[in-house]
Parts: structure tokens; C-alpha cells; sequence
């Protein structure tokens, strides 16, 4: 290990890369002018969210109606997450939920990637753009079903 790999200046507060917005071809069914399908735009959530999206996404566990434990349920944080993750097309955006009759940005997500496979590949991408490549198969296998 060289002297500079030690420094702990690498580490200090504004050294990081900033994360990129990254673009994706998710759906093939939404298109451009020239016909040329739109892409959406994914940028990584910070840990601190992350953590607060499993929170909330944690349900309590019942047994004979005493609770037992908590439980995160994967298929909704999956959902959040990826909502929190998309930059464009914005699923929070009052105006698009209003066109669809819809409140909750996960219903949005799955309106309009009603395709299964289109879903399941807006899913993939954001744990790869979130860095979880392989630790989140799982959830990407719930997701999908």
C-alpha cells in the first residue's frame, strides 16, 4: 500500500464523485418523435434514504394477533425505491399520477410499465444504480412476481 492510498484525504467531505444520472431504455413503448424509444433517468439514493425507505416499508408481524417481529416488505421498498431512483420520468409528479387517477407513485410505476418485463427491468436497473448488484436477487425474483 503507497503513502497516498493512506491518506485519509480521499475520504474527506466534497472528495466523492457525485452520482451520475444514468439512462436506461426500460419500455420500448414510449417514444419520441422520430419514433425513438425514451429513456429514463435513474440517479443513486443516498444510504440515509435508503435506510428510511426500509423503514418504512417495515410491517409488523402478527401471531394469533400478538405481534411477533417486523418485517420489511421487499416488493414495496422495490417499488419506492425505484420511484425515489427514476429522476425521469418523475412518478411523484402531480400532474402525470392526475392523469392516471392515481395518488401513490408505486401504482403510477406499475401503470405505466404494465408489462411485467418492463417492470422487472426498471427494478434491475435501479440496484444496479443503488450499487446492489447481486446481494438484491431476491428482491429483483419478488418483484417480478
Amino acid at each position: 500500500m503507497t503513502t497516498a492510498t493512506k491518506s485519509m484525504n480521499v475520504f474527506m467531505k466534497g472528495k466523492a464523485k457525485q452520482a451520475v444520472i444514468e439512462e436506461i431504455i426500460v419500455s420500448r413503448r414510449y417514444e419520441d418523435e422520430e419514433g425513438n424509444p425514451i429513456p429514463f433517468r435513474l440517479k443513486a439514493v443516498d444510504t440515509k434514504r435508503i435506510e428510511d425507505l426500509q423503514d418504512e416499508c417495515t410491517v409488523p408481524q402478527f401471531k394469533k394477533g400478538k405481534k411477533v417481529g417486523e418485517e420489511v416488505d421487499w416488493k414495496r421498498f422495490a417499488c419506492r425505491l425505484a420511484v425515489e431512483t427514476t429522476v425521469y420520468p418523475d412518478f411523484r409528479d402531480q400532474e402525470l399520477l392526475n392523469s392516471y387517477g392515481l395518488v401513490d407513485p408505486c401504482d403510477l410505476v406499475k401503470e405505466i410499465l404494465n408489462v411485467g418485463g418492463e417492470y422487472a427491468e426498471l427494478i434491475q436497473a435501479v440496484q444496479r444504480v443503488n450499487g446492489f448488484d447481486t446481494d438484491f436477487e431476491e428482491l429483483v425474483d419478488d418483484a417480478k412476481n
